[in-house]
């Protein structure tokens, strides 16, 4: 019988190299022949899932942010809760946490980031949170201040931008070492409430 080729597999293994070089020696480490070294196989075969090396960094970018992506999907599932709050914080902290996955993007990012400067599809990966995450964030801190007991502030989107914003560089702090998970997640957690402001639930007239 003819050998079954799991293609998804290889590409991963590829992409997995990539990983591995430019966090241990930056982006300009990432070639093709390096790549095949690193992942033990042949240059052909790089050469046959990837036409460019442009191609495979950008491949590489985007499992890492589909796999933060998941964490932050895991996250907000074990979290056991449907209250906006609730899912609001573990979105963000999904990003500051010891996640293997959060914590390869922010080291690969930072490698990457020298590139996003000659090449706008890099660029636009590592850009701050699109349109729909921000939509979908600005909605649950209004519905979040709501259940507190306070009113639409105004400016939902602008809060839900700088949120994401400081999740992203607190993250990138906890990937080099300069904080803590814990260090990072109580800097978070001060924000959010700034953010969503008193609660006053149990405040009587």
């Amino acid at each position: 019988m003819p050998k079954v080729v799991d293609h998804e597999q290889r590409r991963k293994r590829l992409v997995e190299a990539v990983w591995a070089l430019a966090v241990r020696g930056g982006i300009e480490q990432v070639t093709l022949r390096r790549v095949a070294d690193e992942a033990g196989v042949s240059m052909g075969q790089v050469q046959h899932y990837y036409s460019s090396m442009q191609a495979l960094i950008r491949d590489a970018l985007d499992r890492a942010t589909r796999a933060v992506n998941a964490s932050i999907e895991e996250a907000v599932h074990a979290a056991g809760a449907t209250d906006p709050e609730t899912v609001l914080r573990a979105c963000l902290h999904a990003l500051v946490g010891p996640d293997e996955a959060g914590t390869r993007l922010m080291r690969f990012s930072l490698a990457a980031a020298g590139r996003a400067v000659s090449d706008p599809t890099t660029a636009s990966v590592l850009a701050p949170g699109d349109d729909e995450l921000i939509s979908f964030t600005a909605g649950l801190i209004t519905a979040a201040r709501q259940e507190r007991g306070g009113g639409p502030g105004g400016s939902e989107r602008v809060d839900a931008d700088i949120c994401w914003s400081l999740a992203t560089s607190l993250g990138v702090d906890v990937a080099l070492g300069y904080r803590t998970p814990d260090a990072a997640a109580r800097v978070l957690d001060h924000h959010i409430d700034q953010v969503l402001g008193p609660d006053r639930r149990g405040a009587t007239a």
